[in-house]
């Protein structure tokens, strides 16, 4: 680097074509370093405060070094600028923000001032070389890659991918893989950051996408849209399922994705350090998607109660060890896939919670009607689950059920409605011993039962209830008695004084 100012010019240039070759950057960029170099050692030499430039010509490799001054006026910086009457002495027709170009001769590089110029080109190369990088492999998110382990810290795998290095992480390594140096590997790309030190390119051996991308590989209709991968669900190194979904109805998914004679599933596998993977056909009916998520467990009954996103599956006795799974793995893979939740109940328990809601149905019904248990029993078995249904249904659904005629049903009917006026004006009263506010007891939404449980939480005034929030008051009165748009409407009534005060 200290011959540099005495190469030859056209050997300057070959050496800028050298480096950007070697790097795999621009040609001008290593001769911008260069220039930004040589200006550096120049302004070392004629003083920091100036302002020198260096250029080498594209085409000869000439080196120019110069001391540029600008025409200003006032003068505010006498090293880089010149007054417009001393300009016009140099340069008849200078102006006011124009550049005068004094040449300077070439200047040898001293030791330091080489290492100096060696320091800025090797730096600038760097920053050049990590921008290629990084435009390189930001676009690249989402693909397989295939590198060789450079080395190993920590756990933590560095992979040359040719033109970078790459993070594998020990956290994204599949559980009980080691790599050593020299060995090959395939990961997913999942993340190029922008860092200081440089772009970073994380690696995933464990991402559900990385199974995904290893089937795409393999199976041709997958690559070609003809198969699509609606969900993967994974346990690295363990078991994994992926629900798949044809759009040829003579393409079997399953089949193609298993492979003949199970080709093209072992090739994932051996991939995967013999992760099991369960190759399940997607199904846009949530329960059926279930069933099949829950392979190789036989399920009997699916109860789907969609507010909660929760998912009952009923099983026969002898397939509840294989419906959860080995620590729960089955059942929490196949919730994963299917993104609900998954309650598992044998046919004996399922049978049990029948029996004793049928009961404390039946009692209900008992107590506030006054009927006997073969009315209550009816009633029951007919889908009745309260006493307002009853109250309030059309008669003919009550005389419909068998037994029932036009009497009884408006006795029913009679009775239940005086239970229930009962029970508010109880409810009324002890809503008055609690110091819930008649103001609060006039909103609209807010039954009489809501209104004890609110006074047994301190809820008594417009402002109390005022200040929850939607997810709060819906805890207080139940889940199943509102809904978020119900507890919103409330909530809002409550705060409409707020505003009027304001106004006022």
């Amino acid at each position: 680097m200290e011959r540099i100012a005495a190469l030859p010019r056209p050997e300057l240039l070959q050496v800028a074509d050298a480096v950007a070759r070697d790097k795999g950057i621009d040609r001008d960029e290593v001769l911008e370093a260069m220039e930004q170099a040589i200006q550096k050692a120049g302004r070392s030499k004629y003083g920091h405060e100036h302002d020198i430039r260096a250029h080498i010509d594209r085409k000869t490799g000439e080196i120019q070094l110069a001391r540029y001054l600008e025409v200003a006026d006032p003068i505010e910086n006498e090293a880089t600028q010149v007054s417009l009457k001393q300009a016009l002495r140099k340069k008849p027709d200078a102006e006011i923000g124009e550049f005068l170009i004094d040449p300077l001769p070439p200047i040898d590089f001293g030791r330091i001032a080489a290492q100096t110029a060696k320091q800025v080109i090797v730096q600038k190369v760097r920053d050049a070389e990590r921008t290629r990088q990084f435009n390189e492999y930001k676009d690249r998110v989402g693909e397989i890659s295939n590198g060789l382990v450079k080395r190993v810290e920590f756990g933590n795998v560095i992979v040359d991918l040719g033109r970078a290095e790459a993070l594998l992480r020990r956290d994204e390594l599949i559980p009980r893989e080691t790599f050593r140096t020299g060995d090959r590997v395939r990961a997913y790309i999942y993340d190029v950051r922008a860092e200081p030190r440089g772009p970073q390119i994380f690696l995933s051996r464990t991402h559900p996408i990385f199974m995904s991308k290893l089937f795409a590989q393999e199976v041709p209709e997958i690559y070609d849209n003809i198969i699509d991968i609606k969900a993967v669900a994974r346990d690295p190194g363990s078991r994994a399922k992926i629900a798949v979904l044809s759009h040829d109805s003579s393409i079997d998914p399953v089949g193609a994705c298993v492979g003949m004679r199970g080709s093209r599933v072992q090739a994932v596998v051996a991939e995967l350090q013999g992760e099991k993977i369960d190759i399940i056909q997607w199904s846009p009916d949530l329960a059926t998607f279930v069933v099949n998520a829950l392979a190789p467990a036989e399920v009997t009954k699916v109860v789907f109660d969609e507010e909660a996103g929760k998912m009952e599956v009923v099983v026969p006795d002898d397939q509840l060890s294989l419906a959860i799974g080995r620590r729960g793995q089955n059942v929490r893979l196949a919730s994963q896939l299917t993104q609900l939740n998954i309650d598992i109940l044998t046919e004996a328990e399922e049978s049990e919670r029948r029996q004793d809601e049928f009961r404390t149905r039946s009692n209900l019904f008992i107590e506030a009607l006054d009927v006997d248990d073969v009315i209550a029993h009816l009633l029951v078995t007919e889908g009745f689950s309260s006493v307002e249904e009853v109250a309030f249904v059309p008669p003919e659904d009550l005389t419909d059920i068998e037994g029932f005629d036009e009497n009884v049903a408006a006795e029913l009917q009679e009775r239940a409605k005086a239970f229930l006026t009962e029970q508010d004006e109880r409810h009324d009263v002890r809503r008055r011993e609690l110091g819930v506010t008649d103001e609060l007891a006039a909103i609209d939404g807010l039954t009489p039962a809501m209104m004890v449980k609110l006074g047994e939480k301190a809820v008594k005034s417009l402002d109390d209830l005022g200040d929850l929030a939607s997810d709060e008051l819906i805890e207080i009165v139940g889940k199943d008695q509102m809904s978020a748009d119900e507890a919103n409407a409330v909530i809002m009534a409550a705060r409409a004084h707020w505003f009027e005060d304001g106004q006022a």
